[in-house]
């Protein structure tokens, strides 16, 4: 775990503060810091803070770890709130085992429609495309 996190600050990976919450009970929620991660698609979290909130998977998913292990974990899709662009999005989550990193991945990005400065440590918004060159006929 010391060698993953001395590797992600070397690359230039930061945190965020995001609040999770229960789409369907929203005043069920816990905050927490997350490392942005652009290479995974889905966020991560530990599995028991999103049972706490009472999250319900969907379904499985099969994923190909940092490591290189493949593995099969529950999904599901949470609230998400990045104070610092002052917005609520429902995104997916991976049920991510007990000691698991805390993990902001790519599809939340994307629906955030942010790009990552790993210079200045932050998340910038931009304009998202919609349909690229067929869309501006």
């Amino acid at each position: 775990m010391v060698k993953i996190l001395e590797k992600t600050k070397a690359m230039g990976m930061f945190k965020v503060h995001v609040k999770v919450s229960n789409p369907s009970k929203p005043e069920l929620f816990f905050e927490e810091d997350f490392w942005v991660d652009s290479g995974a698609m889905y966020s991560f979290v530990p599995e028991d803070r999103l049972q706490e909130i009472g999250l319900e998977p969907l379904h499985a998913r099969e994923l190909i770890l940092a490591d290189g292990r493949h593995v099969r974990r529950l999904l599901g899709e949470a609230l998400f709130t990045l104070p610092e662009l002052n917005e609520t999005l429902t995104s997916q989550v991976i049920f991510a085992s007990k000691d698991s990193l805390y993990l902001l991945g790519a599809t939340a990005l994307e629906a955030f429609a942010v790009d990552v400065d790993p210079k200045e440590k932050k998340l910038k918004p931009i304009a998202a495309i919609i349909g690229g060159f067929l869309a501006s006929r």
